[in-house]
This record gives C-alpha cells, sequence and structure tokens, in this order.
C-alpha cells in the first residue's frame, strides 16, 4: 500500500511570540503537531546519544538513575558555542529521524489533514526541505517579554541570550513563506492562521 505524503509545515517563531498557542491552533484545523522539543529530549534518552555525552562530559551530566541531566546539559552548552555545536552535530540527526516517523504516522493517519514540523531551530538543523511551507510566528519584542516574564520569570537579558543563539528574526522571516503576527487574542490568531491555511491547504475542517 502507498500512502499519500501529506504537506509537511514548518512552525517556527521569535521567543515568547506564541509559537505554541498557534501549534494549537493549527492543531484544531487537522494538524498532527510535531514537537521536536519534545523529540529532543527523547533523543537525549538514546543510547548511542547518552554514551557520546558521556564520553565528552563524563558522569556530571547525568542524574542517579542514569537519565541525562538536561539542566547540567544546558550548563554546559551555554554560552559555549563549541560545545553547543557539538551537542547540536549529535542530536539534531536523531530528532530528525524521529520527525521523520511521526511524519509518515501522520501520512498514514486519515483524521490528519496535513503534519506541523514545530521546531524552535528550523532552519538551523536543516530541517527547512522536510516542508512544504514554514510559518513564522511574530510579537513585539515588549510583549513577547511580558509573556515570558509571566511564564518564567525572564529578564530581557535572558530573552537577549536565548536569542543569540538562533539565527537573527529578520533572516528567519525571510525563509518563512508567510509571518503572522500574534499580537492580540487566540481567535484572531486563529483566524489568521485560517487566512494562511486556506491558501496552502485549502479551507478548514
Amino acid at each position: 500500500m502507498t500512502l499519500t505524503r501529506k504537506s509537511v509545515l514548518g512552525l517556527i517563531g521569535g521567543i515568547g511570540a506564541g509559537k505554541s498557542t498557534a501549534a494549537g491552533c493549527l492543531a484544531a484545523r487537522g494538524g498532527f503537531i510535531i514537537d521536536c522539543d519534545k523529540l529532543g529530549h527523547v533523543a537525549l534518552e538514546q543510547p548511542e546519544v547518552k554514551q557520546k555525552l558521556r564520553e565528552r562530559w563524563g558522569n556530571a551530566v547525568f542524574n542517579p538513575d542514569s537519565s541525562v541531566n538536561r539542566r547540567a546539559v544546558a550548563g554546559v552548552v551555554f554560552g559555549t558555542p563549541v560545545e553547543r555545536e557539538w551537542l547540536e552535530s549529535v542530536v539534531f540527526p536523531e530528532i530528525g529521524r524521529l520527525a521523520d516517523s511521526q511524519i509518515r504516522t501522520a501520512d498514514a493517519d486519515p483524521a490528519m489533514r496535513f503534519s506541523v514540523l514545530d521546531a524552535a531551530v528550523l532552519l538551523e538543523a536543516g530541517w527547512k526541505d522536510r516542508c512544504d511551507k514554514v510559518v513564522y510566528i511574530d510579537a513585539p519584542r515588549e510583549l513577547r517579554l511580558k509573556r515570558l516574564v509571566a511564564r518564567s520569570g525572564w529578564v530581557s537579558q535572558e530573552l537577549t541570550n536565548r536569542e543569540s543563539a538562533q539565527w537573527p528574526a529578520e533572516v528567519k522571516k525571510q525563509h518563512a513563506d508567510a509571518v503572522i503576527m500574534n499580537d492580540g487574542t487566540r481567535e484572531q490568531l486563529q483566524e489568521r492562521i485560517d487566512h494562511v491555511l486556506s491558501d496552502w491547504i485549502g479551507g478548514e475542517r
């Protein structure tokens, strides 16, 4: 049996712009959400990945039960580009493999209209070629920071530091097929997403 390949939409956006809310809006229209952040957690627990982490960083990045201590890993790679790039070279291919498996799952599910590759580092990881279209969720920096303060207690410098680890927003927007502003209500965001989907996928279902 040959499966029909469904459209794959890439979902990226500014930190704190509401990408997760946008994913919910896409799911409401039949999108199969592939959360690459969660897949990153799964990838870190793969035996071959854990072995590479242990060889490079020792036991300091592991919990007593031998699971990976993600906070310790973040402490190693944060602000150290060489270590971050090494980790990405190990983890990104594994995340891509897991994402491909989920895309095939969506293709086989008649209830799903399309797949959504929800990945903050989609462009940096080279996953754009998996996508038919890419949408960038945007919001003013002041609003994004307000959301991050409420959600995680961040300060402005933390947002700046996290942004510096990714491609500049303007570069990402240039790679996107649509930029959607999320500066209002969820209902307004849904309407804006529906407008884009009507061109890419067809009317809502």
